[in-house]
């Protein structure tokens, strides 16, 4: 009897942890630089039970994430590069929405960016 009420138990947990809002998915990053202008990328997360990330951002392969769900934020944290320097990217879920900055030192800059759910074909 008390298998079947900890597996009754286990069962609903996983359907609310399934529930819950992730980074885990594709996403649209907006990057425009100026207001009226349009200038997207993608972004791919995967968020591993290790605390690990990869993925894909501004078409360059995540060479190193981390993810924390903590103080009531899920963020995740990663480096992309563009061959010739680190993208230390920085992001969290905020309102469905994933909130992030980019800052890439030897570029000279430091990019605030928001992006929405890809739609699904």
């Amino acid at each position: 009897m008390r298998l079947l009420a900890c597996l009754a138990l286990l069962s609903c947990a996983a359907v609310v942890s399934a529930a819950e809002p992730t980074l885990d998915g594709d996403w649209v990053v907006d990057l425009s630089a100026e207001p009226g202008q349009t200038y997207t990328q993608p972004m791919t997360l995967t968020l591993a039970s290790d605390r690990s990330v990869t993925g894909r951002f501004y078409q360059s392969d995540i060479e190193a994430g981390r993810w924390k769900d903590d103080r009531g934020r899920l963020c995740a944290s990663f480096r992309t590069s563009d061959g010739v320097g680190p993208y230390h990217t920085a992001v969290c879920l905020i309102d469905g929405k994933a909130v992030g900055q980019t800052w890439a030192e030897h570029r000279g800059f430091l990019f605030n960016w928001i992006a929405t759910r890809a739609e699904t074909p």
